[in-house]
């Protein structure tokens, strides 16, 4: 699904609600979500799953094509976790 269906599936399911206000709201979850992201918060929606960051230290690292060291540097990357109540929705069987 992309943002585009996304915002469809809202509109529809609030009869209340046209296109343009179901894209501002969808909107601004995205905004927030990014935002405590960037802040470096744990975003967490219950019965969904939980998005964090995670930090990978400078570090040095192999030039894929002359196979020299040059140095890596750090990244931030976002980690989703998904639910358990996403995972018995998706599976129909508990995980651990």
């Amino acid at each position: 699904m992309i943002k585009s269906q996304l915002v469809d599936r809202v509109a529809q399911k609030s009869a209340h609600l046209n296109k343009y206000d179901a894209e501002k709201i969808v909107n601004a979850i995205f905004d927030c979500l990014v935002s405590g992201l960037a802040r470096r918060d744990r975003v967490e929606l219950r019965g969904f799953g939980s998005f964090t960051i995670t930090v990978r230290e400078a570090r040095p690292g192999p030039n894929p094509k002359t196979g020299a060291a040059v140095n890596l540097s750090e990244r931030i990357l976002p980690r989703f976790k998904a639910s358990k109540e996403m995972h018995l929705r998706l599976n129909g069987t508990p995980t651990e």
